[in-house]
């Protein structure tokens, strides 16, 4: 990780550019598109509208007209790549004396992995497939990736019949053999009512088969619904109660968390789902955006309420452009308490989440500063803007806003050539930066008010997966790290093997302790529950996935099995595209980010795990 000196720079904070590089550190995001499979593959098809918001962000600042897109670029180092020697960091006002300058680290030959910041392939990028996955490596056994969530599923007719599995017990003690449902039927039909409780059906791959004592069931899964040869979003997940929402591609799905019977819905839409609120409102509320028309220059601008309870529709918005270069093409919904925050590239727009009323605009302001994107948790709101474009005097500038009423509550000035690219928290507020020039890293974390609180100091590769940015780029949009309000755990990288998290403390930047993860496979933070570290172990060709708990208090940090999945469900738990996972209530949840469209692969949707 990049030192600050003791004195700040002039014009901002951040270390003076001319002081020499330092050593270790992950880099920033690759700008190419991985190769399939690895822990935490993004699939490789791009999103399922294209627009200009995709393309790569022009050089100098927001406000620019975007050029189109140019050849594919050599992989940057960044999460899993050999590292670049380090630059000084973007925040020189460190509390405190750090010590010397480190060495650079070598690593070895790079892999795709849970964790890389994933672009998908720009429309009309030169080697791109239309409509397809990305050129490169084929073959590799991993393809599951991890985000938390609730969890659910959606239903597939296939032949006439829609299968979903549960998993109670006969009165032996033994696995129930479910029954298989034809789609005429009302209980698993997509358009019976909201208040039918569907049942189970038949295993037809019988997942279950051989399950050894202490391995969990597979309580039931659902494969993914029809989609478009070319793919389609099936974004978000929610847990309610018992209730499992799950958005894919034209509708949203309710299940029944314990054994897959539709709890309300489908409720659908008129035209592709392009984005939707990641966190419910504390009144189990969501809202998702669709598209306008069904052709390419389709706008992500028209919102609807939805309530996760009952499936019913509330209020509905169309979202306005913003400018010549600040279209709804794209948007990225962000809830702060009461508000929701919709982003466009170059500013946003404030509602009130419970009543659709319009709150407030969030524009160009000072010295050519431009709302670039946003983040959202409990009741905070941060903003990045992007500032000076064409001046000379380009940076970006992170604020706190307050959610109701827009008003800036602290500015934090970032040094010329950094970007704020992630939030890894934002309460507390953990921010990921790179300079692109110098292919320099840098994670810095804040104080409530604002003020520089530390940097991570740890020489390691580390690997949350970050998913591509539907705008220019997309703050919240990295699983796999967690944070509490004293430390930062990340996961070392590692495709294939045994990773590590690391617990960094906030106060100081450095270790404080690392856990290994129990089997040979990389293993991610999830959650932290009861004063311990939730996490999720990747299944092998022969093992199931693991959920682990690690105390993060004590002097021992060992995992504790909470739930082991079993075998003969490893190869379908290990398929996910651009995944979603959640341990609640006891059971554990994955499910795709991403459909592929591929008929012939049986591609499952969501699956639920549970003893």
């Amino acid at each position: 990780m990049t030192q600050p000196p003791n004195q700040p720079p002039q014009g901002g904070f951040g270390a003076p550019q001319d002081q020499p590089p330092q050593g270790g550190g992950f880099g920033p995001a690759p700008q190419t598109p991985p190769a399939q499979g690895g822990f935490g593959a993004a699939p490789q098809t791009p999103p399922a509208q294209g627009s200009p918001a995709q393309t790569p962000p022009a050089q100098g600042g927001f406000g620019a007209p975007q050029p189109p897109a140019g050849p594919p670029q050599q992989p940057q180092p960044g999460y899993g790549y050999p590292q670049q020697p380090q630059q000084p960091g973007p925040y020189g006002a460190a509390p405190g004396p750090y010590g010397p300058p480190q060495q650079p680290v070598p690593y070895g030959t790079p892999q795709p992995g849970y964790g890389h910041p994933q672009q998908p392939p720009y429309p009309g990028m030169p080697g791109a497939t239309p409509g397809g996955p990305a050129p490169g490596p084929q073959g590799s056994k991993k393809k599951t990736a991890l985000m938390v969530g609730g969890a659910v599923a959606a239903l597939l007719v296939i032949g006439g019949t829609v299968v979903a599995v549960t998993g109670g017990d006969d009165e032996g003690g033994g696995k129930k053999k479910p029954v298989a449902q034809q789609s005429d039927d009302p209980k698993n039909s997509p358009t019976s009512s909201p208040t039918t409780s569907g049942g189970g059906g038949e295993d037809p791959e019988n997942l279950n088969k051989g399950r050894q004592p202490g391995e969990a069931k597979v309580l039931w899964y659902k494969p993914a619904p029809d989609a478009p040869a070319s793919g389609a979003d099936a974004p978000g997940m929610w847990i309610t109660g018992d209730t499992a929402v799950k958005a894919a591609y034209k509708q949203v799905f309710a299940f029944h968390a314990g054994d897959g019977g539709t709890a309300w819905g489908p409720v659908a839409f008129p035209q592709k789902i392009c984005a939707v609120t990641p966190q419910k409102s504390a009144d189990d509320k969501i809202v998702v955006a669709y598209l306008n028309g069904g052709g390419d220059r389709a706008k992500c601008n028209q919102l609807e309420q939805l309530d996760l309870r009952t499936g019913e529709k509330g209020w509905t918005a169309e979202v306005a452009d913003g400018g010549l270069f600040d279209s709804a093409l794209s948007v990225e919904l962000t809830v702060s308490g009461k508000t929701l925050m919709v982003g466009r590239s170059q500013s946003g727009t404030a509602y009130d989440l419970g009543t659709g009323k319009k709150l407030y605009d969030k524009k160009k302001y000072g010295a050519a500063c431009f709302p670039a994107a946003f983040a959202g948790g409990t009741n905070r709101l941060i903003q990045v803007a992007s500032c000076g474009a064409g001046t000379g005097k380009e940076h970006e500038e992170i604020q706190e806003l307050d959610p109701a009423t827009g008003k800036v509550r602290w500015t934090q000035t970032v040094k010329k050539g950094w970007e704020v690219t992630r939030t890894y928290s934002v309460d507390p507020l953990v921010v990921y930066l790179t300079n692109r020039d110098k292919k320099a890293w840098n994670i810095s974390t804040f104080t409530k008010d604002g003020k520089f609180r530390s940097e991570v100091k740890v020489d390691e590769k580390f690997a949350p997966r970050c998913g591509w940015a539907v705008l220019e780029r997309e703050l919240q949009g990295c699983q796999g790290v967690v944070a509490d309000a004293n430390m930062l755990y990340l996961p070392t990288d590692s495709t294939v093997s045994a990773n590590q998290i690391v617990a960094i403390s906030l106060a100081d930047g450095k270790e404080k302790w690392r856990v290994e993860s129990p089997a040979d496979e990389p293993m991610a933070p999830v959650k932290i529950e009861g004063g311990k570290l939730i996490a999720y172990v990747q299944p092998s060709y022969d093992t199931g996935g693991q959920v682990v708990s690690v105390p993060v208090t004590g002097s021992s940090h060992k995992t504790t099995r909470l739930l082991q999945n079993p075998q003969g469900a490893a190869d379908v738990e290990d398929t996910f595209y651009d995944g979603v996972v959640d341990w609640t209530g006891g059971r554990f949840f994955i499910s795709s980010g991403r459909l592929s469209g591929d008929d012939d692969s049986k591609e499952k949707l969501m699956m639920a795990f549970g003893n």
